[in-house]
């Protein structure tokens, strides 16, 4: 399967905006719980350092957001997240989506990728990562509120660029 990353552009917005609530919607991975519109999505996606959109022909699969995670002395450290279209899940687009956002945040000179709040349950998420190279920092219980309520560990994860 052929997939290409890019910048995303306005006509992208539709689709990022369906993949982004997909994974808000399932409530089990992102802190964001309300659901993002065509206005609030242009405003979320143009505030990131990078947003990349992933094709598999003219079909839009996937994305990422990158950002730095903090500020001054720490602003070096980046941030980052990922959706893939729920109906195509399982074919390695995010494996992608990973590898170009880790390129793509060495051009913009940052050195370290940082994910603050992996959910301990989304194991295919956290063997990516760690088959990628991620090391997991630890372990923060109860650090992430689950749609239904309760609470599960998130572990955070960084890699040196």
């Amino acid at each position: 399967m052929d997939i290409t990353i890019k910048q995303y552009t306005e006509n992208d917005l539709d689709d990022m905006i369906r993949i982004w609530n997909q994974v808000v919607e399932e409530g089990i991975a992102f802190p964001q719980e309300e659901p993002l519109f065509l206005e609030t999505g242009r405003e979320f996606f143009a505030q990131q350092s990078f947003c990349g959109a992933a094709f598999v022909g003219e079909k839009l699969c996937g994305l990422y957001i990158l950002h730095p995670n903090n500020i001054g002395r720490c602003g070096h450290i980046c941030n980052a997240s990922y959706a893939v279209d729920s109906d195509i899940r399982g074919l390695h687009i995010g494996e992608k989506l990973i590898i170009h956002c880790m390129q793509k945040a060495r051009e913009l000179g940052f050195r370290v990728l940082q994910f603050n709040a992996v959910v301990e349950s989304n194991i295919h998420a956290r063997h990516l990562y760690e088959r990628l190279g991620f090391i997991q920092l630890g372990t923060i219980p109860d650090g992430f509120r689950m749609k239904d309520g309760s609470y599960a560990n998130i572990c955070p994860y960084y890699h040196s660029l």
